[in-house]
This record gives structure tokens, sequence and C-alpha cells, in this order.
């Protein structure tokens, strides 16, 4: 436990509570000028982060209520940046939005990132941005990727895997691509569902900063049953 962490937590609320039950003489060190600061991801919190393939994220709605859920993925794609930042790449869900309706009332955060099999955690409190894929696509080189979709044929371009997007109703389904780096013997065909696992990398294209998917594998499967979802 560090200063930061005792205090954001031990609000003064809390501090009655600890001295009532005879607890806060044994967290006094933590609120003290010379306690560790804690505020910074080192390298021990950075390996931890990168070996955990999922966490618990919590915000707070306009209406004062906490919201918690649980963010998965490949082992890595929570990715520390520096010291003081880290990112995840947060792909469609439910379309519900619930975390990011809360941020964009609230911007605080809490995470926490379980090794059940060890029996650690860490704990990471902190302010949240929202940045969309076009405006910094060097946010997701690196990521480790594993999606399905249709090939969507460009007019004017290599095809793109992709899939349907709807904001109200099935009428108004899109669909929504991600540049691909086809290998040289690959020969996508319009409409054919493919499984791809790979990384994602950024490209300049036509003078243009792109988010492009690097395939290690490509295995083609059946359409799904309920193609609109995630």
């Amino acid at each position: 436990m560090t200063r930061a962490f005792a205090e954001i937590a031990f609000t003064p609320a809390v501090r009655e509570v600890q001295a009532r039950q005879g607890s806060a003489a044994a967290y006094d060190r933590f609120l003290a000028a010379d306690a560790s600061p804690g505020d910074r991801l080192g390298p021990e919190e950075a390996g931890f982060i990168a070996d955990r393939d999922g966490f618990y994220q919590a915000t707070v709605s306009a209406s004062g209520w906490p919201y918690v859920q649980f963010r998965g993925g490949p082992a890595g794609f929570l990715r520390v940046l520096d010291e003081r930042t880290s990112a995840y790449a947060d792909y469609r869900g439910n379309r519900q939005y619930l975390s990011t309706g809360n941020l964009a009332d609230d911007d605080r955060i809490s995470m926490i990132l379980m090794d059940y099999a060890n029996r650690r955690r860490l704990k990471i409190w902190g302010r949240a941005r929202l940045v969309e894929l076009a405006a910094d696509p060097d946010l997701v080189a690196g990521n480790p990727l594993n999606i399905s979709g249709f090939v969507w044929r460009q007019p004017d371009g290599p095809p793109l895997i992709a899939r349907l997007t709807v904001r109200c109703c099935l009428a108004d389904a899109t669909p929504s691509g991600l540049t691909v780096a086809w290998p040289a013997d690959a020969q996508p065909k319009a409409n054919e569902w493919l499984a791809i696992q790979g990384t994602m990398a950024a490209e300049t294209r036509n003078g243009e900063r792109i988010a492009v998917v690097v395939p290690t594998t490509i295995k083609t499967i059946p359409r799904p049953k309920r193609p609109l979802e995630p």
C-alpha cells in the first residue's frame, strides 16, 4: 500500500471507522510525508499488467451510482504507455455504452487486476479519456488481435474485414471495417467469413495514418447464426 492509495481511499469517514475499530494507528504510516508516493507504474507493475487477460473497471454515473464491469482480451491487451498512463482498445460490446457515458460526466476510474492463482492483485485509480481510433491509430500498434468478420470488397482499394453496425434497428445496419495487410497468397472472397489472429499496426497510406490488421493466421469460418453480435 502507498500514500497515493491512502490519500484517495482513507476519507475522513473511513479514518473515523478505522479509529473506532482500532486500526487507525496501523495505517498512519501510509499517510506520513515520507511514505512511498506509489503514483507511478514501475517495472513490476508493468510486468503484472502485461500478464493479465482481464480486469475489473469501475466508473460512476451522473446519478452517483457506481458501475463495475469486467474487461477481457488476450494477455497484454491492457498496455502501459508510460509510468503514468495505461491504455486498452475498447471493442464493441452490447452497445449500452454505460462506462463510456459515465466517463463523459466523470473521468474518474478504478481498476482491479487479479492474479488469482498467486493471490496477487493490483489496484489502480486514475482519470480516463476516450480516444477514437482514427484520431491516434498508433495507440493500438502492437495490440494482440483475435477477430472474425466478413470480407467487404472496396471499389477503390483492398478488401476490409468487417462487421455490421446497428445504431437503432436492423434496417439501418451498415458495415464497418478494418484495413488488413493481406498476405501475398491470400485471396479473400467478397462476403466470405474469416477468423483472423494477429496484431494491430499503424501505417501511413495515401498520406493518412491508419490502423491495420496484420494477420498471423487466417481461417475461413461459417457465417454466424447471429452475425450482428460481437
